[in-house]
């Protein structure tokens, strides 16, 4: 089982005191941040025989809001492109399923470590060093679509695509279990163990 990792970037947005009032309608400084959470991305593993017990626990929300606020404004369940350097992050709104949607807002919380342990990225911002808010962010995964994991960020792709170094097709989204035995489909299984869902995908 191994884990894939996203790159963590960080947006920088500074205001002098004197400078014209852009986004926060006030003179300090606004820093974005966007990292993976923990430094890691979706759990992948090829399906084994091992079949995990049942289980009574209630499954977990998909969905976290724990307050905070972002300038970068997204409601739950809204899609984002996220992009940009390693120094200067870029996150703008697009339409889920879109071929510039790379990620789903998933939940808001006041601080990234508030975010579920099992998000793909997290988007924060601060106010003089202090958080303001975070959104929790997952792949646009779109049953049907393929994407490429293998850069910077998870981008969509054709099909049909033979230049790939991590291209994936999406399958099928089992809930309520973390074992990628629960995939009757595909070769591999990307797993949310906190939320207690596998993607199950098949490599191009």
């Amino acid at each position: 089982m191994s884990r894939q990792s996203f790159s963590l970037r960080v947006a920088v947005s500074a205001f002098a005191a004197a400078a014209a009032l852009v986004v926060t309608g006030c003179g300090a400084t606004v820093t974005g941040t966007a990292l993976a959470a923990d430094g890691d991305g979706p759990t992948s593993s090829s399906s084994t025989t091992t079949k995990s017990a049942p289980t009574t626990t209630k499954p977990a929300p998909t969905t976290v809001n724990k307050g905070g606020s972002t300038d970068f404004q997204a409601s739950i369940g809204d899609c984002v492109k996220l992009g940009g350097t390693t120094e200067n992050a870029t996150i703008e709104a697009a339409t889920c399923g879109s071929e510039s949607s790379n990620y789903k807002v998933v939940g808001k919380a006041r601080t990234n470590d508030q975010c579920p342990t099992d998000v793909d990225q997290a988007y924060y911002e601060t106010l003089n060093d202090i958080e303001t808010g975070a959104l929790c962010l997952d792949i646009d995964w779109v049953i049907g679509d393929c994407l490429e994991l293998g850069g910077e960020d998870p981008a969509r792709i054709s099909c049909d695509s033979t230049a790939t170094t991590e291209g994936v097709k999406v399958l099928a989204i089992e809930k309520n279990t973390t074992s990628v035995d629960s995939c009757s489909l595909g070769d591999q299984g990307y797993v949310y163990d906190e939320r207690r869902f596998v993607v199950c995908v098949t490599s191009l």
